[in-house]
């Protein structure tokens, strides 16, 4: 009993751990929530993010004449504690639960006021000096508190997923230009097409990720708009006048963000269609990455029964049975990575779905499954950069053979032989094991010296004027 202390809410008292700065609520939530075992405190991001609001909640209160000078003083300096990193150990609850993140809010709450009792030399849980409803929420519902907090947090961990992004761009791309003078067959369908060089392959890589930082930072900016001040449902009950726009003025100035308050709280309040829209920007971008690992897979199959034009890192024995092989693990733990966003995104859709009347209570799970695909993809372009794309390196023989021995260039005889002609001799070459070479020879369609000019692969990789 003495490790412990009675704290009380509508339902009745409840005995919460004595050194904890958390309170009943918190308390109940800790009890009532085993789901995901995936921690509040496990997403520093969020907990930084309701510090943040719950400072400039406190500047606005304060400018409004609704905080007294020491009160708001030891608030602010809470919070700015909590910014620094400390007591996140004090946000033990699942990410997932009930209650429209009441609990999320609360825990918030109740951590600054115990630590503001705590500054004031009282007993934590002593609320009548510093209460965690009537001074730290102030003006506040967790309506509008948990999903400013929300945006502010993914808006952080949005930035931190481009640097991420934009790493991985350079590495693609600084293979691009080792790989240029690489020349290899191009495949459509998985069937020979046309010459390329390698190099083009991993510049396409890094072009078709780059086209993703601007998407995922036009819609994460859909979260600068926020609600606070909207309260319950967005007719700002219980809020003072001028205090939507004052609070997203002291959020804007506190975060460094260009925040505006919503133009209708009602509408803000309840919708999640930012969540939806950035929530598709991560599965596009997983999609795009995914197909990334199934191509290097692909480009690196053999060694000796497969396509064998570059070599991935080896990272670990591939087989409990079979010595020497190895497999692509880096490009597959990111596939998976990849199925994993894009369940969630769906299960984004559905909780955005399931909203009613002035709110989405199903904003927990929302805030689960974006910051998971976040932090997710984030470990995945590291680990997919560090452990494989750096160490890549080409099998020149080996795609320069290919070329030789491809069917596919018959192509660039088109505008100088005709389609039939070209048909006929890629058809025998099929037929006969032959090449397209010798055939076009063997038929006089051509001379030597201007054959060789045409199907010079190097002439075939960019667009040119008949030679």
């Amino acid at each position: 009993m003495e490790n412990f202390r009675n704290e009380s809410d509508l339902l009745g008292m409840l005995q919460v751990p004595s050194d904890a700065y958390y309170g009943v609520q918190t308390q109940r939530a800790i009890d009532n929530f085993k789901i995901s075992g995936q921690k509040l405190s496990s997403y520093p991001y969020l907990i930084t993010a309701l510090a943040a609001v719950k400072k400039a909640a406190a500047k606005t209160n304060y400018e409004l004449g609704l905080l007294d000078d020491n009160l708001y003083k030891l608030i602010i300096e809470t919070c700015d504690e909590i910014l620094a990193g400390e007591l996140h150990d004090q946000f033990p609850i699942d990410m997932i639960q009930g209650g429209a993140g009441t609990s999320v809010n609360m825990n918030a709450n109740e951590v600054i006021a115990n630590r503001v009792l705590e500054k004031m030399g009282k007993a934590k849980g002593d609320y009548q000096f510093c209460s965690p409803n009537d001074h730290v929420n102030l003006s506040q519902s967790t309506n509008d508190a948990y999903p400013t907090a929300l945006k502010m947090a993914l808006l952080s961990m949005n930035a931190n997923l481009v640097k991420k992004l934009l790493q991985i761009v350079e590495s693609f791309r600084a293979k691009g230009t080792d790989f240029a003078s690489v020349i290899k067959m191009g495949r459509t369908q998985l069937q020979d097409a046309v010459p390329m060089s390698l190099g083009q392959e991993f510049e396409a890589f890094a072009a078709t990720l780059e086209e993703d930082v601007s998407k995922l930072n036009a819609n994460a900016n859909l979260f600068l708009e926020i609600n606070m001040g909207a309260t319950a449902i967005g007719t700002g009950l219980n809020a003072p006048l001028g205090y939507a726009s004052l609070c997203a003025k002291n959020l804007a100035q506190i975060t460094g963000l260009s925040v505006v308050s919503a133009p209708n709280l009602v509408e803000a309040t309840p919708d999640t269609g930012a969540y939806v829209i950035y929530s598709s920007a991560l599965k596009r971008m997983a999609v795009k990455l995914s197909k990334i690992c199934n191509d290097l897979r692909l480009l690196s199959s053999g060694p000796r029964a497969g396509l064998f034009e570059i070599n991935l890192p080896p990272m670990q024995p591939g087989s409990s049975i079979m010595p020497g092989k190895v497999n692509p693990v880096i490009p597959e733990v990111v596939n998976q990575v990849c199925y994993k966003v894009i369940g969630n995104d769906l299960t984004v859709t559905f909780a955005a779905e399931a909203g009613q009347l002035q709110l989405n209570v199903m904003e927990p799970v929302m805030s689960h499954a974006i910051m998971e695909n976040i932090n997710f993809l984030g470990n995945a372009l590291d680990t997919l950069r560090e452990r494989c794309i750096d160490g890549i390196t080409a099998n020149k023989e080996v795609c320069k053979a290919m070329v030789r021995n491809s069917i596919g260039i018959v192509t660039a005889l088109n505008p100088y032989i005709g389609y039939k002609n070209s048909t006929e001799i890629a058809t025998e070459a099929l037929e006969t094991g032959r090449s397209v070479y010798d055939l076009v020879l063997e038929r006089g369609i051509l001379s030597e010296e201007r054959l060789d000019e045409i199907l010079d692969p190097e002439n075939m990789l960019y667009p040119h004027r008949k030679v």
